[in-house]
């Protein structure tokens, strides 16, 4: 596993990291992620792959205009990157990533954050128990999560059943750059004010993670604190 420049600034997702589902969403997905930007996000991965591609494309556009106008970036699901430059992808592959300009991956053990090399960032999951993907398991929990971003080359995102205020400062303390958010936003009767709270808990979360912790010269900003520029 290749690390990456000690000296590298992280430029990937972080804060409150908004997953799409509009199966689960109480309102049409573009208002629910308009709410989200309201609030704050400024990250939004689209999943919704079982679209055919050009409807897929077409809600791609809607959501990168809205989260254009907050200065936002919209990551896609898989290795389409649906004419954009991010894109977020499977443990299972493809390996190589695409040459795009940012890739996520999602890992869940030792083994998968092994077979990292240019991703910017990974996602680590189930934090905790979800209600998206009932029996996905087991929890890491956030002593698990710790010890998985202890060995990762690349910041990382947690992910999985985080819904309140208390599970992203644990996951924060954990060491995690951002916390992947579905269902809490998805389902919310008011997107903006859930993310509002979920992004004000990050906030309070890594700046006191930040003083306490501060990053020595020559590490990376996924190896101290909370893995913000």
């Amino acid at each position: 596993m290749e690390g990456r420049p000690r000296n590298k600034i992280y430029a990937g997702p972080t804060g409150v990291v908004v997953l799409t589902d509009r199966r689960v969403a109480r309102r049409p997905l573009v208002d629910v992620v308009a709410g989200a930007v309201g609030g704050g996000v400024r990250w939004v991965v689209l999943r919704e792959k079982d679209l055919p591609r050009a409807e897929r494309l077409a809600l791609a556009v809607d959501l990168r205009a809205i989260l254009a106008e907050a200065g936002g970036t919209l990551v896609v699901a898989g290795p389409d990157p649906l004419d954009g430059d991010a894109v977020h992808l499977p443990a299972a592959g493809p390996y190589p990533p695409p040459a795009v300009g940012l890739v996520g991956r999602s890992c869940h053990d030792t083994a998968e954050l092994a077979r990292l090399t240019t991703e910017h960032y990974a996602t680590l999951s189930p934090v905790y128990q979800t209600r998206t993907k009932p029996g996905y398991g087991p929890p890491l929990h956030p002593a698990g999560l710790r010890k998985l971003i202890a060995v990762s080359s690349v910041p990382v995102l947690a992910l999985g059943g985080i819904e309140t205020p208390a599970q992203v400062t644990a996951c924060v303390e954990a060491g995690a750059a951002g916390v992947a958010v579905l269902g809490a936003i998805m389902r919310a009767k008011d997107p903006r004010e859930t993310a509002t709270t979920l992004g004000r808990a990050f906030q309070e979360a890594a700046t006191r993670v930040a003083r306490t912790h501060p990053a020595r010269s020559d590490e990376g900003p996924h190896e101290k604190g909370c893995g913000r520029p």
